[in-house]
């Protein structure tokens, strides 16, 4: 049973994650790991076992958030659902092989400096807004495919929707930036339930779990958190909508940088 000050903390920090899942198509789950791992050290979990219980639980919220998110994107038309049908099939055989396979292998605090060092990259490539060339398109279905394995694979690792890496990716294409965010918000629900699948099965009999787990997914964080960040997404949504494309991309890039850091020490320290 949580306790009610905590109760309160994880719904903000809900009401945050849903707000930035609609801004951003980002999911919130990188704003939710370095939080749910101090949560989950707090009940005396081992340092290396809390970064992987908070990936999982991250990245299982994410699942809810997506819906609540991709509802009012699509409301408003911008969706770009040909390239959702095309990325998933890749995206879930990414994620299979990164929550059944690397995510059981890895430490904890190899996983932490993954996560620093993939989102800082995408920060960086959003920072620069560098035009992409006019005549750049997107690859055909094998290189969607292709682009969905990576996407999916590299989101399980480090708990995110995968906006990180398929909003710049779209973006490089000339996806318009509303039409990137939105179609990551579409891609986020696969990306979160193939990897949450994967992270239920490979924290089966792992030692040292607290009450309430099931497999590497904290039930009581992802409840609260769902909850809140549900009835968030669409103000989200709103507000990447009123934006200008440049603002947009300095407040996505902002707040990666912020992530990248705070995981690389957390690495580095462990």
């Amino acid at each position: 049973m949580l306790e009610p000050v905590l109760m309160l903390q994880l719904a903000a920090l809900g009401l945050c994650t849903g707000f930035l899942a609609g801004l951003l198509g980002i999911g919130g789950g990188m704003v939710l790991v370095p939080f749910v791992a101090a949560i989950v050290a707090e009940r005396g979990v081992a340092p290396d076992l809390a970064i992987k219980m908070a990936i999982a639980t991250a990245m299982s919220t994410i699942v809810f958030t997506s819906i609540s998110s991709v509802r009012a994107h699509h409301k408003r038309g911008a969706v770009r659902w040909d390239l959702v049908v095309r990325l998933a099939p890749g995206i879930v055989l990414g994620a299979a092989v990164a929550s059944l396979g690397i995510f059981s292998v890895l430490k904890g605090s190899w996983l932490a400096l993954v996560f620093a060092g993939f989102v800082g990259f995408s920060a960086t490539q959003m920072l620069l807004d560098k035009k992409p060339a006019p005549t750049r398109t997107l690859p055909g279905t094998p290189g969607l495919l292709g682009a969905g394995g990576v996407i999916g694979m590299l989101s399980g690792l480090v708990g995110a929707g995968g906006g990180f890496i398929s909003v710049p990716f779209m973006t490089w294409c000339n996806v318009a930036i509303h039409n990137a965010v939105a179609t990551s918000a579409a891609l986020g629900f696969p990306i979160a339930l193939a990897n949450t699948v994967g992270f239920v099965l490979a924290g089966q009999g792992v030692a040292g779990l607290p009450d309430g787990a099931l497999g590497y997914v904290y039930l009581p964080a992802l409840g609260v958190i769902a909850c809140a960040s549900v009835l968030m997404a669409p103000v989200g949504v709103r507000a990447a909508h009123a934006l200008p494309v440049k603002p947009l991309k300095r407040v996505f890039a902002g707040i990666l940088y912020l992530l990248a850091a705070y995981m690389l020490y957390q690495g580095l320290k462990a």
